[in-house]
């Protein structure tokens, strides 16, 4: 859309037609009503619907839309290099499947190019990525209207609408709200309602000022922004911009669409005309209202006994699919699923869909009637008396865990004398089943994706530990409970022994749980588990996973029964590699086995004091910190003698299989074997 004088530019001086032709005068603009035949470049899954819409998403997860006009404008004044004023007002919508669960947001935003390389899905919002998220050099402006709390970007909450310069990090932020009135009274709103809303984005380059409003469709602009922050875009902001917007899903399926636009340069963006907006779609199937518009007289006997059918048909039905729901359970019910759903997602819990057993339940395949998304469905008996209300509080609290190596808990469910939990699926199943149950040499996972697996885990504990509202204590890592997503990358799973508390108080003591080979020494002794207790299980499962080799196996020789034995041996004697999964050749980086196998033991240590933090084990595996050399030389000095030897004799001499086994070995096992692991 341009103006006649550029028209007349082109036609008198072709030569001097460049792609900035839109940015040639300061009051350009445009505006759309629907998009249809509208001049949009589209990148991603962005795409314009039939009737009219700018759909950045769909309901796929981990995606990212892009819509950008395809001329930019120049946005300073030359005679000063100040911004000029700026003005954009457009009308968009947010549909998730789940009233509860929404996957990120949408962005309006300021760019130097078309292009964005490198931007990443879900909570980067297709703006960014790990790299480049808050570089100066990225020269980009947005405006975020966030649905889903990300504590590493320090968002205020999970509805917000926030100013961002070259980051994710928004200088300025509210919750989602209008006035209401000229008083500053504001009525909140809720950014993943479904309702389309409105959104005015003003910038007045002689007071650098940027204003933010929001309000529903069809009110009016309120009289006080959302956002009022004083900002200089000159040193952000190069001559000739992009604008356009931006979104990206997660794990939740959500579709994110605009339905109108108008900018303008030097002046007020056009009014939209409400009235010739495309409508959003509806999500789901249509209720067809069915209304009786003919009644004929039926004879007594006959209603009777067709009301009576019904009845007991209702009945039979309501104790097929009754479920346990409490006054207390009100709270959390948008992480409540209908035990119907279930049943109708798993072909009623059939063998045929089962993925596994554990040690507290089954776990079933199953397909949500209808979003259709796969989800595994995980059967645990329970005694509604003992303790239901703290654990389905604590169940509540782990599914608002949000991180890309996590099985994310979407929710729960209560029958009769079970609990059903309902997780993400993985399609390449667990760890353990890869490592321990390879039909043949083209299953066997290479090093490249071992190493990544690691370093997945070792992030998702650093961030139960520290990176969370509160500590979460897993209690149960091993390989059995990494489970792998269609393109191999570790996520943690199984929280059914998880607990949590406060930053800066003390855990509280606890039965010992936990699983043989994996549960740290000190734990018999206090019965607290920690996070130091996590990094014992962690240093388990970095020599399962480079050996190969579980961490207790009977059916090893008498010196080789403990792999963190074992290891230690090797490494004593200068053999340390010979410890590596034999099904992994000599296909794989030296330094990183090295790496892996050395913080395996330092992990193992029997003094919790000893062991690394997550975080130190995280920078180890990035290589932004080195082992340190006086814990490895006082770890060679001292071997990994986990306990005390009393005690256990009756054990040893009744399995004469492991005799000769050291006291380092047997402490281990002891230890172990009180945990009541599974």
């Amino acid at each position: 859309m341009f103006v006649k004088v550029e028209l007349v530019l082109l036609l008198v001086c072709p030569f001097l037609f460049l792609p900035v032709m839109s940015a040639a005068l300061e009051d350009a603009g445009f505006s759309y009503n629907g998009f249809r035949g509208a001049n949009i470049s589209l990148d991603g899954i962005a795409q314009i619907t039939p009737n009219g819409l700018l759909e950045l998403t769909n309901q796929s997860r981990r995606q990212m839309g892009h819509a950008l006009y395809p001329f930019p404008f120049n946005f300073k004044n030359l005679s000063n290099g100040n911004v000029l004023t700026f003005s954009t007002t457009f009308v968009f919508g947010i549909l998730s499947r789940y009233q509860n669960l929404s996957s990120h947001g949408i962005a309006f935003l300021i760019t130097p190019s078309r292009g964005l390389p490198g931007a990443r899905p879900s909570q980067y919002l297709g703006l960014f990525n790990e790299s480049n998220n808050g570089n100066p050099s990225n020269h980009v402006v947005a405006v975020e209207m966030d649905t889903v709390l990300n504590k590493e970007f320090s968002d205020i909450n999970d509805n917000h609408v926030g100013i961002d310069i070259n980051g994710l990090i928004s200088v300025h932020s509210a919750t989602a709200s209008y006035a209401i009135d000229r008083s500053g009274d504001r009525k909140n709103l809720s950014l993943t309602s479904g309702k389309p809303m409105q959104v005015w984005v003003e910038y007045n380059g002689l007071d650098m000022q940027m204003n933010v409003t929001l309000a529903p469709i069809g009110v009016p602009k309120p009289d006080i922004p959302l956002l009022s922050y004083p900002l200089d875009l000159s040193l952000i902001i190069k001559d000739h911009m992009y604008v356009g917007f931006s979104s990206s899903t997660g794990t939740d399926p959500t579709s994110h669409y605009v339905l109108g636009w108008s900018f303008k340069m030097n002046g007020p963006a056009k009014d939209l005309t409400i009235s010739q907006l495309p409508k959003l779609p509806r999500l789901g199937p249509r209720k067809k209202s069915k209304f009786v518009t003919v009644g004929l007289p039926l004879i007594g006997l006959v209603l009777a006994s067709t009301v009576l059918t019904i009845i007991l048909f209702i009945v039979t039905r309501k104790r097929k699919f009754a479920e346990v729901v409490e006054d207390w359970e009100l709270e959390y019910g948008p992480h409540r699923f209908k035990y119907k759903d279930l049943y109708v997602a798993t072909k009623g819990f059939r063998d045929k869909g089962l993925l596994g057993i554990g040690g507290f339940g089954r776990v079933y395949r199953g397909v949500l009637p209808t979003s259709k998304i796969q989800v595994a469905v995980k059967r645990v008996s329970h005694d509604s008396r003992q303790g239901m209300r703290e654990f389905v509080a604590e169940i509540v609290s782990i599914g608002r865990l949000r991180h890309r190596n996590l099985v994310q808990l979407l929710g729960y469910c209560r029958r009769k004398g079970e609990l059903l939990l309902v997780y993400d699926y993985m399609s390449n199943g667990s760890l353990n089943k890869l490592l321990f149950n390879q039909p043949g040499p083209e299953t066997t996972l290479n090093w490249g994706q071992r190493f990544r697996i690691i370093k997945g885990v070792a992030s998702v504990l650093f961030y139960l530990h520290q990176g969370w509202e509160q500590v979460v204590i897993h209690r149960d890592v091993k390989s059995s409970n990494v489970l792998l997503d269609s393109e191999f990358n570790g996520r943690l799973g199984d929280f059914g022994l998880a607990r949590l508390y406060d930053h800066g108080t003390d855990p509280k003591t606890t039965h010992v749980v936990g699983t043989l080979g994996y549960v740290a020494p000190e734990l018999t002794r206090t019965s607290k588990a920690s996070p130091s207790t996590d990094v014992f299980s962690f240093g388990a499962f970095l020599l399962e996973v480079a050996c190969g080799r579980r961490p207790i196996d009977p059916r090893a020789s008498a010196e080789n029964v403990i792999l963190v034995d074992w290891v230690s041996s090797c490494w004593s004697r200068g053999t340390i590699l010979e410890t590596v999964d034999p099904n992994l050749g000599n296909d794989y980086v030296v330094g990183e086995v090295d790496l892996v196998l050395k913080l395996g033991l330092l992990c193992s240590q029997s003094i919790p004091t000893a062991r690394p933090t997550m975080h130190q084990v995280v920078r180890f595996l990035a290589g932004d910190a080195p082992l340190p050399d006086s814990s490895l030389h006082s770890l060679s000095a001292s071997g990994l003698e986990f306990a005390h030897g009393e005690g256990f004799s009756d054990f040893v001499t009744s399995h004469p299989s492991l005799q000769n086994t050291s006291m380092t070995q047997m402490s281990l096992v002891a230890h172990s074997l009180l945990s009541n692991g599974r």
